[in-house]
């Protein structure tokens, strides 16, 4: 059973090392979810997420599985649309349903709380495994792209030249 409740910054640290996991390191080769191949470096920190907390309209969603963080995503108010990102799965608890349950607690959150009918995500191109679980879910490719940015280490250090994002969006 999974619990839901907004991030606070109590959870920060526990927030940072989940997904840290999921995307970076050795461990996030335990999941389906890794950049490990293509990106080395951080994947964000403790200030980062700080700085997402503290802008208006913008909150993390955590799934809980009894008193461990399982699962988080970042939500956060754009005109007319939700934005998803930070979406991380503990690699040990993937492939378990928690990914779907806080994808379609933040649609109903998005819906609820701010009365919105789209949430638009960006994912790496080279994710065609992860592209196609947001298809199965409803998302679609948008046809917008934005480039990689490789000046900006704050996105991990890239081990090749040709990330780009993929924008995609669901109707709710």
């Amino acid at each position: 059973m999974h619990t839901f409740r907004h991030g606070t910054r109590d959870d920060v640290p526990k927030l940072v090392e989940l997904i840290e996991s999921a995307y970076r390191g050795e461990e996030s080769r335990l999941g389906w979810t890794t950049e490990a191949d293509f990106l080395d470096g951080r994947r964000t920190d403790e200030d980062a997420l700080h700085q997402i907390l503290a802008e208006p309209e913008s909150f993390f969603l955590v799934a809980f599985e009894d008193d461990d963080l399982v699962g988080c995503c970042n939500l956060r108010h754009e005109g007319d649309h939700a934005h998803f990102g930070m979406f991380a799965v503990c690699p040990r608890s993937q492939d378990q349903g928690i990914g779907k349950a806080l994808l379609s607690e933040a649609e109903t959150t998005v819906t609820t709380l701010w009365h919105l009918k789209q949430v638009v995500l960006d994912v790496i191109g080279l994710r065609t495994s992860l592209i196609a679980w947001y298809e199965r879910r409803g998302f679609h490719l948008t046809g917008s792209t934005r480039p990689f940015p490789y000046d900006n280490s704050r996105f991990g250090v890239p081990k090749r030249d040709d990330l780009v994002f993929f924008e995609m969006a669901k109707d709710l």
